[in-house]
């Protein structure tokens, strides 16, 4: 069942979604050489206190920590800790989310840590991010969850090969309806499989998580023995970004954007839909 959201509920989604992106703006400033992972949980647990706000993170499933900080190989649900120090050159993904009155927030991003990264790590993170944005302007009535999927593969797909040879779109995790939960259905692809067909249609009310891991090499990932940090089975780097996304009757809201997506999706030719909260 696919949860739909009355336009308050959004409102609520939005509150969350703003709070996750205060996480995001203080955890990139301290993500510098010489700061732990579990320095970036205490910056993002402060800015949920100040908000008043809750983690949807911590807990969950007994993951112990407020954030995922997913450094180089490393593609999603690393755990913060103290003996994770950030170097120069590398980078980190950081994945965060917030509850505001029940209702979720979900987003996450990549950094470079200092200077000296290839220029393909940087070509990395761009086509992850913007086969996320291509996934995001294809939420819009009468889509289809698989259309939103085509959309990430196909920008990734268009996108010259690095100098590894291929971009892996990671199959085992992809984005996931939220709302009243951080997890729930539908489960999102970030590539085509004609096994799983076309997906509910996208209407009024429909939200979702969006969230393209794209590495340098293998899309398959194994999992360690703290049974939460993800990482490519050929251990090169990858990269994760992810935005929660309301469809609206005036069209797109991404709820963890701190202008609501506007910017971004008027460069690809989309209309957003007015913040709720003004």
């Amino acid at each position: 069942m696919v949860e739909i959201k009355t336009p308050e509920q959004i409102a609520k989604m939005r509150e969350a979604g703003l709070v996750v992106a205060a996480i995001h703006e203080a955890t990139r400033a301290a993500a510098v050489p010489g700061a732990s992972t579990k320095d970036l949980d205490d910056v993002a647990r402060k800015v949920l206190a100040d908000h008043g706000a809750k983690s949807n993170f911590l807990g969950y499933g007994g993951f112990p920590a407020t954030i995922c900080t997913s450094v180089n190989d490393v593609v999603v649900h690393g755990i913060p800790d103290r003996e994770t120090v950030l170097k120069d050159g590398d980078i980190i993904s950081v994945d965060a989310g917030a509850i505001v009155d029940g209702w979720h927030g979900d987003a996450a991003f990549t950094v470079f840590v200092g200077t000296g990264h290839a220029p393909e790590l940087h070509e990395l993170s761009r086509v992850t991010e913007e086969s996320m944005w291509a996934g995001i302007a294809a939420v819009r009535k009468g889509n289809r969850l698989v259309d939103i999927s085509k959309a990430i593969e196909g920008y990734i797909r268009r996108q010259p090969r690095p100098a590894s040879g291929k971009y892996g779109i990671i199959e085992d995790y992809g984005g996931h309806g939220i709302g009243s939960q951080m997890h729930m259905d539908p489960h999102l692809l970030n590539y085509v499989s004609k096994k799983r067909g076309k997906g509910p249609r996208l209407v009024t009310g429909f939200c979702i998580a969006i969230e393209p891991m794209v590495s340098l090499g293998t899309a398959k990932t194994h999992v360690l023995s703290d049974d939460w940090t993800v990482k490519t089975d050929d251990g090169t780097w990858s990269s994760h970004w992810e935005h929660s996304v309301a469809l609206t009757e005036a069209g797109p809201l991404v709820l963890t954007a701190v202008d609501g997506g506007k910017a971004k999706l008027a460069e690809l030719g989309v209309e957003t839909a007015p913040d709720p909260l003004g």
